[in-house]
């Protein structure tokens, strides 16, 4: 079929029927349900980022799919939540043909860039200049399935952390687990941890911008089959010591923001964590933890398998796209010469490391 209207509105303006075919479509066309690709996400987003918009395809003088984007000057695009966002694309019918760069031109787009491209999202498949494994928790066969492929994955890691976690209760005092921590206070303490992880680790703050800040508070309180945030929090001795901070929809947690309090570093409680959580999310009925993109040994040692995810950028001729060339371009190059040799990219990580002990020197 043939697109015949596409319309451009506010994430605030989408209708209830809007909202409600938005779900249906995700539900018929989506192999995994990710809350990042809900309509509520695309809201919660329009709430705290100005530019933040949605192209409605119509087809009939109805509408037909939807492609959440943010805006800004020289008419740069970019993905809905770009930086946070662990899974982008458009929201489509089965059927309808668009083409992306009459999206961009309804938008008056001139350049729309994704880092976390969803797999199946063909439409922008021809403009992908990365593709990256972003490991998954597959828990389709319940908790104990998944301990059975633990243990035949990874001999010690199981055995290893039950430890870690007996030592911790003995030095800190009782363990205890909450899978859906409604404590504000308990929020502020991990984005307290993880602001820090990223200072200490050279890496830009995410929480030091507001938006990001505005967004995980408001998400926290978000309650809906789609999308909801879950605070889960692992407290000894009535402490809490280990944190994470994600959403999650019917069948699928995506993780987000894990932290721990340093204090208790030796006792392993991000690990000790995860393993509470993949417990308490597969008896919740939750059939997949999305890891999310980037190298970690402790993702190594619990991913069942990987998705796929892709990055690039659809470019429309001007100068929006020419600046958007020059600035990104050559460092995805110089980033993807690095993540290729690994001499290279342990460097890069001990120059991080570096950055970071300087600034925990700073006054």
């Amino acid at each position: 079929m043939t697109v015949q209207r596409i319309d451009v509105i506010r994430p605030a303006e989408l209708t209830p029927a809007d909202l409600e075919l938005w779900g249906e479509l995700r539900a018929r066309t989506a192999p995994q349900a990710n809350p990042f690709m809900s309509a509520e996400f695309c809201r919660a987003v329009g709430r705290v980022r100005p530019g933040a918009r949605v192209a409605v395809v119509r087809q009939g003088g109805e509408p037909a799919g939807f492609f959440p984007f943010e805006r800004s000057r020289w008419g740069r695009g970019r993905a809905i939540g770009l930086g946070v966002s662990d899974c982008q694309g458009a929201v489509l019918r089965p059927g309808v043909e668009v083409d992306p760069h009459e999206l961009l031109r309804a938008g008056s787009l001139s350049v729309w860039e994704f880092n976390h491209l969803e797999t199946g999202q063909d439409l922008f498949l021809p403009f992908v200049t990365g593709r990256f494994a972003s490991p998954v928790i597959d828990l389709t066969g319940g908790y104990a399935d998944y301990e059975v492929r633990l243990r035949a994955g990874s001999r010690t890691f199981l055995k290893a952390t039950r430890a870690q976690e007996r030592r911790l209760a003995r030095q800190a005092g009782p363990l205890r687990f909450v899978f859906d921590e409604r404590d504000p206070a308990a929020l502020r303490t991990l984005m307290t941890w993880k602001s820090a992880q990223y200072r200490r680790t050279g890496r830009r703050d995410r929480f030091a911008q507001d938006w990001i800040n505005n967004l995980v508070t408001m998400l926290a309180t978000t309650r809906t089959p789609s999308c909801t945030g879950l605070l889960s929090v692992l407290y000894a001795g009535g402490r809490p010591v280990a944190a994470h901070f994600g959403l999650r929809s019917r069948t699928v947690l995506s993780c987000w923001f894990p932290a721990y309090d340093r204090e208790y570093a030796t006792f392993s409680p991000g690990r000790v964590l995860y393993l509470c959580m993949i417990k308490e999310a597969a008896a919740a009925g939750i059939d997949m933890l999305d890891l999310g993109r980037g190298d970690a040994p402790y993702k190594d040692s619990l991913k069942t398998r990987d998705l796929i995810v892709h990055e690039g950028a659809v470019l429309r001729a001007g100068a929006g796209a020419a600046l958007h060339w020059l600035s990104h371009e050559p460092p995805r190059a110089a980033r993807g010469f690095v993540r290729e040799r690994p001499y290279l990219k342990a460097a890069a990580l001990r120059a991080l490391a570096a950055v970071g002990r300087l600034r925990d020197r700073r006054p």
